[in-house]
């Protein structure tokens, strides 16, 4: 797959973050295959199932050829409760029940969602690498999914089970919040997925609100050092003119070894706003200032939420 630079999300579809309107999710959709994106992620998580089918319902007006699409197994919820389950029955009951609410007869990637949670569970990551990825490549021998990929936080996870199986079997990874201002760790892991032919997708340039003007949410995992470091660099920025957030988009997709970084957005304008974004080149000076500013405070590994 030769997916663009800039992907679109769909967790906030699902109102993960705050409410939102159904005809603004579906059109956010539009404006972002219309600019040029084409890959689209989602899980059965977001929203638990709402994402899926919201974004199902966007889907149905924009030709199949314009996108890939990435949905994921391992994470569930109903009624305000979160599950998981790795075992290779229920992931491939989930791959099916997902293409269903999509409205779809094929998914380009299957991802296992958050591997780090099932390292918590009983079988630890041995399980993911015995029982959940070989029931998705057996998806894949049958035609109905792409691609085979893995999700974490952790990057050591993330390397971990692809130094477990065998080459091939892991063929993409997405990680979220380790190449932005304020964290760049998945630079240190660029060679080893190279050397595997493992394909990389960064997701949350914003480091989930860290590198806002508007600030982190409440249940935001980031120690509280690091949140006041990027207010300061959030500052720092207004002051030379320049939204963080901005600068924080043109810097998470300025690296040419990374496929592409995701981005979630509802809201049409933002999804707008975001690829004029993405196709400027940033201040490198600023860059750099801002790195200075949070100094000491990068590189912070918090525990996944």
């Amino acid at each position: 797959m030769k997916i663009s630079h800039l992907s679109f999300g769909a967790s906030s579809l699902g109102s993960v973050f705050h409410a939102t309107k159904l005809d603004e999710s579906i059109r956010a959709v539009e404006v972002a295959v219309e600019g040029g994106i084409n890959f689209i992620d989602v899980s059965p998580y977001y929203g638990h199932y709402k994402a899926e089918t919201v974004l199902g319902q966007a889907l149905k007006g924009i030709s199949r050829d314009k996108y890939y699409l990435s949905t994921k197994v391992g994470r569930y919820g109903k009624d305000g409760k979160n599950t998981w389950d790795y075992s290779a029955q229920r992931v491939t009951d989930s791959v099916y029940e997902s293409m269903e609410r999509l409205g779809i007869d094929y998914i380009d990637l299957i991802n296992v969602h958050d591997i780090e949670f099932q390292s918590h569970l009983e079988g630890g990551l041995q399980k993911v690498v015995d029982e959940t990825l070989p029931a998705l490549v057996e998806l894949k021998r049958k035609g109905v999914v792409g691609h085979v990929g893995i999700t974490d936080l952790q990057l050591e996870n993330l390397r971990w089970v692809v130094e477990h199986v065998e080459d091939g079997t892991v063929e993409s990874v997405l990680n979220f919040c380790h190449y932005c201002l304020c964290d760049d760790a998945l630079a240190d892991y660029l060679d080893f997925f190279e050397q595997h032919g493992v394909g990389i997708v960064n997701a949350s340039p914003l480091s989930m609100g860290l590198l806002s003007q508007r600030g982190v949410p409440d249940w935001h995992p980031a120690p509280k050092p690091l949140v006041e470091a990027c207010q300061r660099a959030a500052r720092l920025c207004a002051e030379h003119g320049y939204a963080i957030e901005r600068l924080a988009m043109q810097y998470s997709v300025s690296n040419p070894r990374i496929a592409s970084t995701l981005f979630s957005s509802a809201n049409p304008e933002n999804v707008k706003r975001n690829l004029q974004w993405a196709n400027e080149e940033p201040d490198w000076q600023l860059v750099q200032l801002v790195k200075d500013t949070i100094g000491e405070q990068q590189r912070v590994t918090w525990a996944n939420t």
